[in-house]
């Protein structure tokens, strides 16, 4: 079995991605290694047919990715504290083809994401499903199976 020591964390909605980002915390520190995550969105104001001018769109779309970003950082400040290298990567474009490349491009040995049913929601912002990463996945991919949410 290869040594894991570059891992890949996908991030979808900040929120809900806390249970895979720790896991992939967890695994860099036990192997020694690096710890990547992505996280991709379709930018709607980067294709052809866009031709009202959404300037508050946009702004607040630049907004969303700020928060996500600074979502992330804080999610692994503790890490990078202790000393593990962390790379935080956000991309625009087709969700698959962007992890897939990120793989290739960081020399991936583990994709970590989480493993759950895709909401109507999810789907739309997101593309294809799990499906396709797992299929066309060059590497090795943990499923992260997210906690039920607590019941008051």
């Amino acid at each position: 079995m290869p040594e894991i020591q570059r891992i890949l964390v996908v991030s979808r909605m900040t929120k809900y991605c806390r249970e895979a980002v720790e896991q992939g915390i967890s695994l860099a520190r036990r192997y020694g290694g690096e710890l990547f995550i992505i996280h991709v969105v379709h930018n709607p104001f980067g294709y052809e047919g866009w031709n009202l001018p959404m300037v508050s769109l946009e702004k607040d779309y630049q907004r969303l990715l700020a928060e996500t970003k600074a979502d992330l950082d804080s999610l692994v400040k503790d890490a990078r504290d202790s000393g593990l290298p962390v790379t935080v990567t956000i991309r625009e474009g087709e969700p698959t083809a962007e992890v897939i490349a990120a793989v290739k491009s960081f020399n991936i040995d583990l994709l970590v994401m989480l493993a759950h049913e895709q909401g109507r929601l999810e789907h739309f912002l997101f593309g294809r499903s799990n499906d396709e990463l797992v299929r066309r996945m060059p590497c090795s991919i943990l499923l992260v199976k997210k906690e039920p949410e607590a019941i008051d």
